[in-house]
């Protein structure tokens, strides 16, 4: 049923009430540098936030077993993390609602060199209505809004009528492994939000992410008998050229899928990462390189791995050397299949309900070709994957930021919709 307007006002309100709070709250999460291995502090973090705010605990490691025998589950490396993952648990004392996973991710992506930000990356520093630092729109501030728009609610002397999971994961920029591990520890609910910053609209559709390495062996001599020797480095462009008859392939195929055909280049393989020989007087005798790669709804890590290694292997047949010294093809992290969330859920209808009231226009929804950890709640879960979150700008580059007016109004969004979703009880009753 919707939320009386009364209540509604009072609601948006009490986040209004709680924002400077709130901002102090995401600057203090993006102050934590929890790059990939790096995130135990500010899981500690969350953790206490947590259990100040009275929710039964959880916090668990990975069970690497378990994500292997997943067919979401990505492949382990030397750099996956052993962070925990957190867990909240909010019971009411009656259960009348619907129940909500509320998750968010901490971990963050590479700064790249420092002296290309303005402000030192891990300094949340304020300009205007941006809010600078790296994580802060990808994903702290949705981190933050999590804890904020449920403190909204205790503030005005209301709590969920339904139980909540509030989730804080790792290895979402790496593997999804994480937000997987969520679901093989049993976590269950009628539905999942995840505020990533989605430009205060709703994720339709997204594409899957496969994770590869390649590597090419050559032959070192001195630069003067460079033509007896074998160029490791030279011998990858040439594999990174079939890839990219690959890629043409793949975009080609957008014809049929629903949200994709439109988009004129849906699927994208990413050169991450080279790293090659030893010595500029040297012919390298080695080159690896890291990829990444887009895969529509409905096709396979698995199939679309067997894809990428035929390529290499019938480009590597028809190359001299290579047919000779074929590379090693690694699968190191995503092995992750996309989603589409299909329309018409009472999940999504009460977020745009919510959405409406908070922001004043109707919700739009749209598809994105990056990874969400939705992905695990719509495929596996089966249940409706609320990915919706606030403006941000820079993701993954330099000077990344979020909106505080944005960051406002999607917490305010996000109380409404727990309010009218899980249902509402007095705190104290």
């Amino acid at each position: 049923m919707p939320l009386d307007p009364a209540l509604r006002d009072k609601i948006l309100a009490s986040v209004e009430a709680g924002f400077a709070e709130q901002i102090a709250f995401t600057q203090e999460l993006i102050r934590f540098p929890s790059l990939r291995g790096q995130e135990h502090t500010c899981q500690d973090f969350v953790f206490r936030a947590l259990k100040d705010r009275g929710f039964t605990m959880d916090r668990f490691a990975m069970d690497r077993a378990a994500i292997a025998a997943h067919p979401g589950g990505a492949p382990f490396s030397d750099t996956h993390s052993d962070a925990p993952i957190v867990v909240g648990i909010h019971h009411p004392r009656t259960e009348t609602g619907c129940s909500l996973i509320l998750q968010a991710h901490v971990d963050v992506v590479p700064t790249g060199p420092v002296d290309q930000w303005t402000h030192a990356p891990f300094d949340p520093v304020i300009e205007g209505d941006w809010m600078y630092g790296r994580g802060s729109a990808d994903m702290k501030a949705g981190a933050g809004a999590n804890f904020y728009c449920l403190d909204a609610l205790k503030r005005i002397g209301l709590q969920p009528a339904a139980t909540l999971y509030l989730e804080s994961v790792v290895e979402e920029e790496s593997t999804g492994n994480g937000a997987l591990m969520t679901h093989l520890r049993g976590y269950r609910a009628d539905a999942a939000l995840i505020p990533e910053p989605e430009y205060e609209m709703l994720a339709r559709a997204n594409a899957g992410v496969l994770w590869f390495q390649f590597e090419v062996r050559g032959v070192p001599v001195h630069v003067r008998e460079m033509g007896t020797g074998a160029n490791a480095i030279d011998a990858a462009y040439r594999v990174v050229a079939a890839l990219r008859k690959l890629e043409e392939e793949f975009n080609a195929e957008k014809a049929g899928r629903e949200h994709f055909e439109d988009q004129p280049h849906p699927i994208n393989l990413n050169i991450g990462k080279i790293e090659g020989g030893d010595w500029a007087s040297s012919v390298p005798c080695w080159c690896r390189v890291d990829c990444r790669v887009g895969l529509y709804p409905g096709v396979t890590a698995e199939e679309t791995a067997k894809r990428i290694e035929d390529c290499i292997r019938t480009a590597s047949r028809a190359d001299a050397f290579l047919a000779n010294n074929p590379p090693k093809v690694t699968f190191n992290g995503f092995w992750a299949e996309g989603y589409v969330l299909a329309p018409g859920s009472e999940a999504e209808a009460v977020l745009g309900r919510a959405h409406e009231a908070a922001l004043g226009a109707p919700l739009k929804s749209f598809m994105t070709a990056a990874y969400l950890d939705t992905r695990v709640h719509a495929l596996y879960d089966k249940i409706p994957a609320l990915c919706y979150g606030p403006m941000g700008e820079n993701i993954h580059a330099f000077d990344e930021r979020v909106s505080l007016a944005s960051l406002k109004r999607i917490t305010g969004s996000m109380a409404l919709f727990v309010a009218e979703w899980c249902g509402v009880e007095a705190v104290n009753g």
